[in-house]
């Protein structure tokens, strides 16, 4: 009864920590992203097509050290604790932008890229700590309230990064190390552990496989199916982060400040899809309306936005795009469910690893698509990642349709 209370007790600050360390988080990352296209292509040199290429693969090794690292966290998180493997990333975190501000060749970027990629793996600590202090009903709406960390932080920190990058393009990066250490200095002092000492277990190497890792969720067959959903939806996602600067650049010509603001706005539409949009289809059709409401905004997002011809257009598509961010809460709650708290961070830890695999296999896939039906190909289709996007997502949706329909009754599991 007493560790009952104490959880009740520490949900306010830990749920409180974790929004700022994920806004933080991605106010840094967001800082970068209107300049990063402009550094590697100064760094890298040569053809558009070689620096394209260049770009999409340091997006991929930083997807890689995720993908890597999320079990190896998650499964530390389980025997340590949460707390001690946040503080820890974000300390390195703000190392890693140091190490790109002062880059002097596009191999210190590849450098920075694998540190940023082991510290980013900490979102698994972070989502596990949401599973930790959050209650069966409440994971959804939880798990949506870190998801409007991300939507507030791509409001300020594009728009900042692209006010920045003005400076110059190094500029951002050492702005977004400040913001690591003022995170990592609020943790230290607000933050509570979520894991009681009694719900830890050993820490074994032959668990932080990243492949084997994901036999948690192999255990019933509809879990791993949606686990696949979500790792194809995951995928076709990774297009608007691969392609956006690259294509707004080369089709309406916009500069840092134009793509910052565009992703600002990105950002103001997720935050309000997570923060009410989420709440509301959630209360009305379940996580499972979730998935089918973000599979149709998928689909629909990424033909408009394929297709736009004018800047315009592209923005009112990306606009009804977002509504596609419904679905991760929706997924994780129902594969949370499953697992019972001495298995949340290897649960959470394995759904991380499916994501950041996207995040190795999406950027050389969609900046490849992009290169080519730009450059050499005699056809020019710029919208080609956006089109290919969609062809994913109808992937995932059939996909879906198995993993439900084979979901035994609620009541019942």
């Amino acid at each position: 009864m007493a560790s009952l209370q104490a959880k009740r007790d520490q949900r306010p600050a830990g749920l409180a920590f974790i929004f700022v360390t994920l806004l933080i988080d991605v106010i840094g990352f967001g800082l970068i992203i209107p300049v990063l296209p402009k550094l590697v292509g100064q760094l890298a040199g040569g053809p558009h097509e070689h620096q394209v290429r260049t770009y999409g693969v340091l997006l991929s090794v930083y997807g890689l050290m995720q993908f890597l690292c999320a079990p190896i966290l998650g499964n530390l998180s389980d025997r340590f604790g949460r707390r001690p493997v946040l503080l820890i990333s974000l300390l390195f975190t703000g190392f890693d932008y140091v190490i790109q501000a002062v880059a002097p060749a596009v191999g210190w970027l590849f450098l920075g890229r694998v540190i940023a990629g082991i510290t980013g793996a900490s979102f698994t600590a972070a989502t596990a700590y949401i599973a930790d202090v959050s209650p069966p009903e409440k994971r959804s709406q939880n798990f949506g309230m870190v998801g409007a960390a991300f939507g507030l932080g791509f409001i300020v920190g594009p728009a900042l990064g692209g006010l920045l990058g003005s400076f110059g393009p190094r500029v951002p990066f050492w702005a977004a190390a400040v913001a690591s250490g003022v995170n990592l200095l609020y943790g230290y002092f607000v933050l509570p552990e979520s894991l009681g000492k009694e719900h830890r277990r050993a820490f074994a190497w032959s668990n932080v496989n990243p492949f084997k890792s994901l036999s948690i969720l192999a255990r019933k067959k509809w879990v791993m199916m949606l686990a696949g959903t979500a790792g194809i939806l995951w995928l076709a996602q990774q297009v608007p982060p691969s392609v956006w600067v690259l294509y707004t650049q080369y089709r309406f010509h916009w500069a840092e400040r134009d793509n910052g603001l565009s992703l600002a706005l990105l950002g103001v539409c997720s935050m309000i899809v997570q923060l009410w949009l989420i709440r509301v289809l959630q209360a009305k059709y379940g996580d499972v309306g979730l998935i089918w409401i973000s599979l149709l905004f998928n689909l629909i997002g990424f033909v408009a936005m394929g297709s736009s011809n004018s800047g315009y257009m592209m923005l009112m598509s990306m606009v009804v795009w977002t509504t596609c961010f419904v679905g991760g809460p929706g997924l994780q709650s129902l594969v949370s469910q499953q697992f019972d708290e001495t298995e949340q961070g290897a649960a959470q830890g394995a759904l991380t690893a499916i994501q950041s695999l996207t995040g190795v296999i999406g950027p050389p896939i969609f900046t490849v698509v992009f290169g080519y039906f730009t450059g050499p190909s005699p056809v020019k289709i710029p919208g080609s990642p956006f089109f290919l996007g969609a062809l994913f997502t109808v992937i995932a949706a059939l996909m879906a349709r198995w993993a439900l329909s084979h979901r035994p009754n609620p009541a019942t599991h």
